[in-house]
């Protein structure tokens, strides 16, 4: 890249995990100016917004929290007051999947990005090590590619959108490892899904399973701080 040349803008979706720090991480290493979105949806786990101030003040030029209220639907147990399961995770699509949240949020980043003349997403979804969203699959991010193609001024003029979704293929361990050679303090982010009064960790919810999980196949430490009694211990 030319010395002075302005760098190229990418809308980052940062919820405040390790996979969306790690996304934006990569974003920035490709060279890209970041401008963080965060979407605060009314969930129950409102902690990992403040994670998510944090991490954009070390990673983004601009961040921005936009308030959605998800809650006002309902139809998961993360904008609702049912139950987060804690039983470990188990095959099909669990109650803590949000109705079309990814869609949503590339939505809202997408009309960000035409703002802003900016042609690249950056999105930290996972299909490997994961709960079994459907808007975390690979022909989600392709489709949603090709539409946001059809749905702009910028794609209608001849310009080009791009879905960049770096860790669709990498397990929990690799995220982890990849968060390490990047040089990140991963206790910066947040995970959990049910989160106790003092911000620690349930330990026991499909994120912290996942979580704990990908720290220990990597071989790392885990920073996350956890409450007593919890499978992470």
């Amino acid at each position: 890249m030319t010395t002075g040349q302005p760098l190229q803008k990418a809308i980052v979706l940062l919820s405040g995990g390790l996979d969306s720090m790690v996304c934006a991480a990569l974003a920035r290493e490709r060279g890209f100016s970041v401008l963080a979105l965060t979407i605060d949806y009314n969930q129950r786990h409102r902690v990992e917004i403040e994670a998510a101030r944090r991490i954009a003040s070390m990673l983004a030029e601009r961040h921005i929290v936009l308030p959605l209220d998800l809650r006002s639907f309902g139809g998961s147990a993360l904008t609702s007051d049912s139950a987060v399961p804690k039983d470990g995770v188990q095959p099909g699509i669990p109650i803590t999947y949000v109705p079309a949240r990814n869609l949503v949020f590339l939505s809202i980043a997408l009309a960000w990005a035409e703002a802003e003349g900016a042609g690249d997403l950056f999105i930290g979804v996972n299909a490997l090590d994961y709960s079994g969203y459907p808007d975390c699959r690979p022909d989600f991010i392709a489709g949603f590619e090709q539409l946001a193609r059809l749905a702009t001024k910028a794609g209608a003029e001849g310009g080009d959108m791009t879905i960049h979704a770096p860790l669709q293929h990498m397990t929990k361990a690799d995220i982890a490892r990849e968060a390490e050679r990047l040089g990140l303090d991963t206790g910066m982010s947040h995970s959990c899904y049910d989160p106790l009064p003092d911000g620690s960790h349930c330990g026991l919810c499909d994120a912290c399973r996942l979580r704990t999980k990908g720290f220990a196949e990597a071989g790392l430490a885990d920073p996350t701080r956890y409450a007593a009694n919890s499978v992470a211990d």
